[in-house]
């Protein structure tokens, strides 16, 4: 019987590390990053039928247009399999949890999640590598959503090499009411570092069982941003003193997040750190083994 709907879970991430090595000849960061899944999710709806392709989602700042990656990885996928003209006959439902220009990688893990779901929907199971590569080809970070756990990711974020999964931990995002575009994030780093602005890093060793060094909770794009949005930094002090292991700006921002050992620990932060205007959110790490189970396509009646 042809499927006529297919849903997918797209997973939010943080970044545990974030270092920006320079810029390349194609106009990108070369990136060395180490990423993490996190339990918040997106869920994506794709249902075949007749005429135009279209997005829906009613969360305000999401494009429905060729601006979501969505779009782009449904193009892609749709002239991979061979199929003639442009991409149609299917609608993309999108349901956000992840909140939008937060760092948090909401739009790469929707395209993951589409090109997975649509793979089902379109031709069966297609070999995970096949998506991969497309995945790269879309943009910084898609890759790892086809991945997920932990994992190292480089130059600009699109070679992925799974690390040693991070212990299970719990973690408390909070998210400011003002977002940072990626184009923003890059361009205030590189407008400083020409100016010589000294960009101080804050080792963080995390006191765990973990044999990675890959991952110090470093952001160089933390810096730039905070000089802009003093409420990073005020955050993470504030995460600290709530009892966070450690705590750093995830991504290009602008959601800052702690570490927490114990669930009782970190929901009892939740309140603490709460106030007008902004997002407290409670979650945990997920697994490479999870987060393979949790991110399979579902076929809905």
């Amino acid at each position: 019987m042809k499927l006529r709907s297919v849903r997918a879970r797209a997973h939010g991430k943080v970044n545990l590390d974030l270092r920006v090595l320079g810029t390349r000849a194609d106009g990108y960061h070369e990136l060395r990053t180490v990423f993490q899944s996190i339990a918040i999710a997106d869920s994506i709806t794709c249902t075949a039928r007749r005429g135009k392709f279209s997005i829906q989602c009613r969360t305000p700042g999401v494009p429905l247009d060729e601006d979501n990656l969505v779009w782009r990885a449904a193009a892609m996928l749709w002239k991979a399999l061979g199929f003639g003209g442009k991409v149609r006959d299917v609608s993309i439902r999108i349901e956000k949890a992840i909140p939008v220009q937060s760092g948090l990688g909401g739009g790469s893990s929707d395209a993951a999640a589409a090109l997975v779901a649509l793979g089902r929907l379109w031709a069966g199971h297609p070999p995970i590598a096949s998506l991969r590569e497309l995945g790269a080809q879309l943009g910084a970070d898609v890759a790892f959503f086809l991945t997920g756990g932990t994992a190292l990711g480089l130059g600009a974020g699109e070679e992925i090499y799974p690390l040693v999964d991070l212990p299970s931990h719990w973690i408390v995002l909070v998210i400011p009411p003002f977002g940072v575009s990626t184009r923003e994030a890059y361009g205030w780093y590189d407008e400083e570092r020409a100016a010589g602005y000294a960009q101080a890093r804050e080792l963080q060793v995390l006191p765990i069982p973990w044999p990675s060094r890959a991952a110090q909770m470093i952001n160089d794009l933390e810096p730039s941003i905070a000089r802009r949005h003093p409420e990073i930094t005020e955050t993470k002090t504030a995460l600290r003193d709530a009892g966070a292991i450690a705590t750093a700006m995830s991504g290009s921002g602008s959601a800052v997040f702690g570490l927490f050992r114990d669930r009782r620990t970190a929901a009892a932060a939740v309140p603490r750190l709460s106030r007008d205007g902004w997002s407290v959110l409670l979650t945990r790490t997920v697994d490479r083994a999870e987060y393979e189970r949790r991110s399979r396509p579902i076929p809905v009646r």
